[in-house]
């Protein structure tokens, strides 16, 4: 019986993984043809760059340092909420953005390094330069607005 048994699990473990396989491209290649996909898929992005929009609406308006004080606490919050829900994207994109307008970031970030996990650790540490460009990228836009209005 030990014979022919490991053969007989290995050829069940190929097919049980070989429908599997089957299954998600059948479903995927079925939802991608659907005829809404499409315009979901960009309803979704619509949304996300109207969310990145307000976003630097609300950088822009970094002038006062209470409100940067504000806007710091908010999305350490946030970074911790969605960490503890375990969406570690939200987490890092909101922790990069206290990072941004921290006015002492390395100390900031040897907190977050001692009291992250590593792979999150590391996610934020690759984001850090996209958010500065972003938050720079928004006073700058800011600063050319108030000189035209001068």
């Amino acid at each position: 019986m030990s014979g022919w048994a490991r053969p007989l699990l290995l050829l069940l473990a190929g097919a049980c993984g070989l429908a599997l396989l089957g299954y998600g491209v059948y479903f995927d290649r079925r939802r991608r043809n659907a005829p809404d996909f499409q315009r979901k898929l960009r309803q979704k992005r619509r949304k996300e760059r109207e969310k990145a929009k307000e976003h630097d609406a609300e950088l822009c308006k970094m002038k006062n340092i209470g409100r940067v004080q504000e806007f710091f606490l908010q999305e350490v919050q946030l970074g911790e909420h969605w960490l503890s829900r375990g969406d570690h994207k939200k987490s890092v994109e909101h922790l990069t953005n206290a990072i941004s307008v921290c006015a002492q970031p390395r100390q900031l970030l040897q907190v977050l390094h001692n009291t992250l996990p590593p792979q999150v650790f590391e996610m934020l540490m690759r984001r850090i330069p996209y958010a500065k460009q972003r938050l720079q990228a928004a006073l700058n836009e800011q600063d050319c607005a108030e000189d035209e209005k001068e």
